[in-house]
């Protein structure tokens, strides 16, 4: 029971306005972010899907734990059913691994997307200009130790 209802009653029963608040801001990227850091770390070098999670982490771009092999896997095959990836297979230490390359058409969707990102970085860099100044003190400051 979740609410006052069972998880599988889709009817009119109580609301959930006691349930914690949903987080609608995340540290760390999700879902639409994720096809762009793929393209943008495969562009660099092909790789399998291990080996990309691998990257993500060290890079901090997700959190570590965040993907199962598997889900990785289930990404880059929508990417390459998208032609926005291409991959091989490759025996590495006697195991068989699909390692994937960007394709024209996905190095063309990176372009498109980190244009979009630097579009939007003036207004981004508005908003903590103004985070700065109206809620946060010098101590707390994400740009405290550039100033």
């Amino acid at each position: 029971m979740y609410g006052g209802r069972d998880r599988h009653d889709r009817g009119n029963g109580p609301s959930r306005s006691h349930s914690k608040p949903r987080r609608h801001f995340r540290s760390l990227p999700e879902r639409g972010w994720i096809q762009l850091l793929t393209l943008r770390i495969i562009h660099e070098r092909p790789m399998h899907g291990y080996q990309l999670i691998d990257e993500m982490e060290t890079r901090g771009y997700v959190q570590s734990g965040r993907f199962e092999t598997g889900s990785i896997y289930t990404i880059l095959s929508r990417m390459e059913k998208r032609g926005l990836l291409t991959s091989e297979q490759s025996t590495e230490g006697g195991r068989v691994r699909r390692v994937y390359s960007v394709t024209e058409r996905g190095a063309e969707v990176l372009a498109e997307g980190l244009r979009a990102i630097i579009r939007r970085k003036a207004i981004t860099d508005r908003l903590v200009d103004y985070y700065n100044e109206r809620f946060a003190s010098e101590s707390e400051s994400p740009n405290a130790d550039s100033k």
